[in-house]
């Protein structure tokens, strides 16, 4: 059986090597902002994606609502795995469509426990 595949966005290099390294059972595929995300996103088509909401050029939010709005890429689940902890932030992510909305830093345990309820064991 091929391996889920899962994108992982983030424009910081520490935390999209701490993600793939849980998420190392599954075939990973990265991005380091909004924008880049919607082209991988659409070239992939990835099982999973899980996105940072703080990035350059597009947040994760608006990449989110995006993906959502995309015929393409509608279907395609998405975790928000942010810093932004706050009650409105999280309003928000789900607003835009999120699925899963995780702060940082976030167990492993939790994160592989989200995943493995939307996409299966790696």
């Amino acid at each position: 059986m091929a391996k889920k595949k899962i994108l992982i966005v983030d424009d910081s290099p520490t935390g999209l090597k701490a993600v793939s390294a849980v998420l190392k059972n599954y075939d990973i595929i990265t991005a380091t902002d909004g924008k880049q995300a919607l082209e991988k996103a659409l070239a992939e088509k990835p099982d999973l994606v899980v996105l940072d909401v703080i990035m350059p050029h597009m947040d994760g939010f608006q990449a989110c609502r995006k993906m959502k709005k995309s015929p393409e890429l509608k279907h395609i689940p998405i975790i928000l795995l942010t810093s932004k902890n706050q009650k409105s932030d999280k309003f928000w992510g789900e607003k835009q469509g999120a699925d899963v909305y995780l702060t940082k830093p976030c167990e492993d345990s939790l994160l592989l426990k989200e995943i493995e309820q939307i996409v299966g064991e790696g």
